[in-house]
């Protein structure tokens, strides 16, 4: 059996010696060689799969950290805002501690999964009539007015937990990939990479991708009124937005936008020709590569080896992904007809 994540890499963690091991199995995630978007790409490309952690999601990494530091200061709650799998991995995290736990969305703006696990979690869910940049401003100040513990990325275990992932890549391919492309929400994600990387003494060239309609890093500037079919980086003002830009300039690397139209070609087509379905925000990063190529600087040669971080499961937004799905074939309970809507 797998160890907890924190046990694997306690070495590399900031954790107290008595601080308890809050853990679900997370990290240890596939990363599955995809040949046909190698192909398309001219590159050698990986797909890491953090849709399977145990939430879905690669919040996960970051939430054992987290919630077991909180734990062990003795906190009795936890907070968060979120698209959606924050919530999700924050509240089964604190349940698995026994610790009460409390999460605000922007209302009308969560997928139905990501919402479905964090009420049966049994977490405090408040839709606030407002942006995830409102939702996270709002649990900044409940944090300080209050003895609850904030589990977001401005937290800094929870970029300790997510840096895993990148001793991950260079553990599982001898050595870093020679590019990352990631997807950009709030930033502590790329953030976190980087920070892994330099640990190992390792810097590839970082790609990050925003959906367009959710671009401050792109755009230089926040935006204030996010919209995106992609609800995990639907996001217009970054908490990592310095640490994540430090990244992408450092990697000689960059950070581009991408189209809903874009990302969802991505999320069909993955599903379609590499068997992964990821939630539309992953595919940003697959959307990203085939929209941008792997450009370099200063002459530096083009990236060899890439890969292409997925950060949740498809069935985090089934709507999403019904509605954009071959529609099912009715048929009638005859042998005749079902061999007709089979092979017709």
């Amino acid at each position: 059996m797998p160890q907890p994540l924190i046990e694997r890499y306690r070495d590399a963690l900031p954790l107290e010696p008595d601080d308890p091991v809050v853990s679900l199995n997370e990290g240890s995630t596939p990363l599955v060689e995809a040949p046909r978007l190698s192909e398309r790409v001219g590159a050698r490309v990986w797909l890491k799969v953090e849709g399977a952690n145990p939430t879905g999601s690669f919040k996960d990494r970051g939430m054992t950290v987290a919630v077991s530091r909180a734990a062990g200061r003795g906190a009795k709650a936890v907070i968060c805002a979120s698209t959606g799998n924050t919530a999700a991995s924050a509240s089964a995290y604190a349940v698995r501690a026994g610790l009460r736990g409390a999460v605000i969305v922007p209302e009308g703006k969560i997928a139905i999964g990501k919402l479905a696990q964090s009420l049966m979690h049994g977490s405090r869910v408040v839709a606030l009539e407002g942006n995830f940049d409102d939702a996270l401003t709002i649990v900044r100040q409940l944090a300080e007015r209050n003895p609850i513990e904030l589990v977001n990325s401005v937290n800094p275990y929870r970029i300790e937990g997510q840096k895993t992932a990148a001793f991950e890549l260079i553990d599982e391919l001898g050595q870093a990939p020679d590019a990352l492309a990631i997807p950009v929400g709030n930033a502590g994600n790329v953030t976190a990479y980087w920070k892994g990387f330099q640990e190992r003494g390792t810097a590839p060239i970082c790609y990050g991708f925003q959906a367009a309609g959710s671009a401050p890093l792109v755009d230089g500037a926040p935006v204030a009124h996010p919209e995106t079919v992609a609800s995990a980086i639907r996001i217009g003002n970054p908490a990592r937005w310095e640490e994540a830009m430090n990244a992408f300039n450092s990697s000689r690397g960059r950070v581009a936008a991408v189209s809903d139209e874009q990302i969802l070609d991505a999320y069909r087509w993955l599903a379609a020709n590499e068997g992964v379905f990821c939630e539309p925000a992953s595919a940003a990063s697959v959307a990203g590569i085939l929209n941008h190529g792997l450009p370099t600087v200063d002459g530096a040669d083009k990236p060899e080896t890439v890969v292409c971080v997925l950060t949740g499961h498809g069935l985090k937004d089934p709507d999403t992904a019904l509605g954009k799905a071959p529609a099912v074939i009715n048929c009638r309970n005859d042998i005749g007809a079902v061999e007709e809507a089979v092979f017709g």
